[in-house]
């Protein structure tokens, strides 16, 4: 059913991505479908890297440490972007595009007032891409 699924990874926050990592995971061995990681990062330095190639290994380190402990097939793709808070909607949604996604799975939160003023990362996916979009809170 699934081939490619993205799943989108804020590096920094990875202690809140367990049932969204374990979901993607077991979609991934159920359909036999390869699962590409996306992590979206600037090119100033933070607390992911001095520059983007400090930030794509621990990425790659990431994924590796998925794959290895799900036993899936993973890679992943690190997207550079000049303000992250502002560019990821349109940074995921090529994304997306690019690696040809047909599920994302991605984590996010309890609903409240502001997302009635303003899309979620996960509704902004789900209408600009062909891709189905698996929201997984918790």
């Amino acid at each position: 059913m699934y081939k490619k699924i993205m799943v989108p990874v804020d590096l920094a926050h990875v202690d809140k991505l367990a049932l969204a990592l374990d979901t993607a995971a077991n979609l991934s061995k159920l359909y036999n479908a390869h699962v590409t990681y996306v992590g979206v990062t600037s090119s100033a330095p933070g607390p992911l890297g001095h520059n983007p190639a400090e930030y794509e290994k621990k990425l790659t380190d990431f994924i590796a440490t998925q794959a290895s402990a799900h036993g899936i097939q993973a890679d992943g793709k690190s997207v550079v972007s000049h303000d992250p808070a502002v560019d990821l909607d349109e940074a995921l949604i090529n994304a997306a595009e690019e690696i040809g996604s047909d599920l994302i799975v991605m984590a996010t939160h309890i609903p409240n007032v502001a997302d009635h003023f303003w899309p979620s990362n996960g509704g902004r996916l789900a209408t600009h891409t062909n891709a189905s979009v698996f929201l997984v809170r918790g």
